[in-house]
């Protein structure tokens, strides 16, 4: 899992009590002009940050791009793929990105619950700075640990008992239950030929990844010396040259190429840039895509957030998974299952019955539908960050989420 990793999630909620802070409306002072490098855009941006805890010194940095047309007129309030909707992105929990807490403690007894709690009140600061987009219809979307990250902060949203207009949630190769997720990988593993059928038998009898990765993450202290022996074997057959986030890609190799991850943490790192975005490192002397220290997140992880998504949808909160097929650390195998057992739970039918979809006459990818308020779709070729590596399947997805329609059969 790409864990705590500069992704950014869509945000919309309220106040909690102690967090409230008053605030300059619509911020002005936050709008961008053109971006070093950045060709002419029709759109205006802005950036800046949110402040979550005056007293901890904690806030959180967001980038907010409106639509193209009609900003404020109709379209949503999203966070983060691309599309005709107003874009929200928020660097979250301080300590990824921009995003920071001057006092270092907080890195020591942060949980999914104070990030969540952190979020609303992100996104009650940033709505007293842009009034005008609260009534909006608010999508909450993420990938990967937004699994968590997602779900609770809308229950959050719910539970404030404010009037936010939240109609739904996307999140994409999400982490939803441990256990499940993990030992996907094993199977996921197995059926694309990248482990023997003997390494598969071992991880089916003897140890299987959900104990392997609890000891990855650090989770777990120790790993027995069976556990250890199938770690190695399998981790041998894989070899080190596969992106387990993208099984299919070819590895990025920086000494022949230019890598997407290298050039955003040279171009982030540049002072105009930063300066552009109005943003500023605390604490750290650079801008880094993922969180140093991951350990400090994974206290939650294996607290399963499905049940979460229950609740949404026993709340009438439409939910939308979709998995890019191939990432192995959270695939397709695990969320699938999972989401195909919240439907019998919740004894939602089958209104779309497992089908291919289609993206200018190409298969996008497969998808469920149950009821009309539960999907499950996945991106055909896509990584563990869909919208990168199929962006133009990510965004007929995407699209197709704010409309409330199917995936197109053609």
């Amino acid at each position: 899992m790409k864990l705590h990793c500069s992704w950014m999630v869509v945000l919309a909620t309220l106040c909690v009590a102690p967090l409230c802070f008053a605030m300059e409306p619509v911020s002005e002072s936050d709008k961008l002009g053109s971006l070093p490098g950045q060709p002419h855009v029709s759109f205006q941006q802005f950036g800046g940050y949110v402040t979550i805890d005056e007293k901890q010194g904690r806030a959180l940095f967001y980038y907010f791009v409106e639509a193209v047309t009609d900003p404020t007129a109709s379209k949503p309030l999203v966070l983060w793929l691309t599309g005709e909707a107003n874009m929200l992105y928020v660097e979250s929990p301080a300590g990824v990105g921009f995003s920071y807490s001057r006092n270092k403690s907080f890195y020591d007894d942060i949980n999914d619950e104070v990030t969540a709690r952190d979020n609303l009140a992100f996104l009650e600061g940033w709505f007293m700075k842009f009034p005008k987009y609260r009534n909006r219809e608010l999508f909450i979307t993420g990938e990967s640990y937004a699994g968590h990250y997602v779900p609770q902060l809308a229950q959050l949203v719910i539970n404030s008992g404010k009037n936010f207009n939240l109609k739904g949630i996307l999140i994409g190769n999400p982490l939803l239950e441990f256990d499940t997720d993990m030992n996907a990988q094993g199977d996921f593993f197995w059926s694309h030929g990248l482990i023997s059928d003997s390494t598969h038998a071992l991880l089916t009898s003897t140890c299987n990844y959900s104990q392997i990765m609890r000891w990855v993450y650090n989770i777990s202290e120790s790993l027995s010396p069976e556990c250890y022996e199938v770690y190695n074997k399998s981790a041998g057959e894989i070899g080190g040259s596969v992106d387990p986030f993208d099984v299919l890609g070819d590895k990025c190799l920086s000494s022949e190429e230019v890598c997407l991850t290298d050039e955003v943490d040279v171009y982030l790192n540049r002072k105009d840039v930063q300066k552009s975005l109005h943003a500023q490192l605390v604490g750290t002397p650079n801008w880094t895509l993922c969180y140093p220290d991951s350990a400090h997140f994974l206290k939650d992880a294996v607290i399963p957030s499905i049940n979460v998504v229950e609740w949404l949808v026993r709340s009438g909160i439409r939910a939308s998974v979709y998995s890019g097929d191939q990432d192995s650390r959270i695939s397709l195998i695990g969320t699938r299952s999972l989401l195909e057992g919240l439907a019998k739970k919740l004894k939602l039918k089958t209104t779309v019955p497992y089908r291919n979809w289609f993206e200018k006459k190409q298969v996008g990818g497969w998808t469920q539908v149950y009821g009309d308020i539960l999907s499950f779709a996945t991106i055909r070729g896509g990584s563990h960050t869909a919208p990168i590596s199929q962006p133009a399947r990510s965004l007929a997805l995407f699209t197709a989420f704010l409309e409330g329609k199917p995936l197109p059969d053609a």
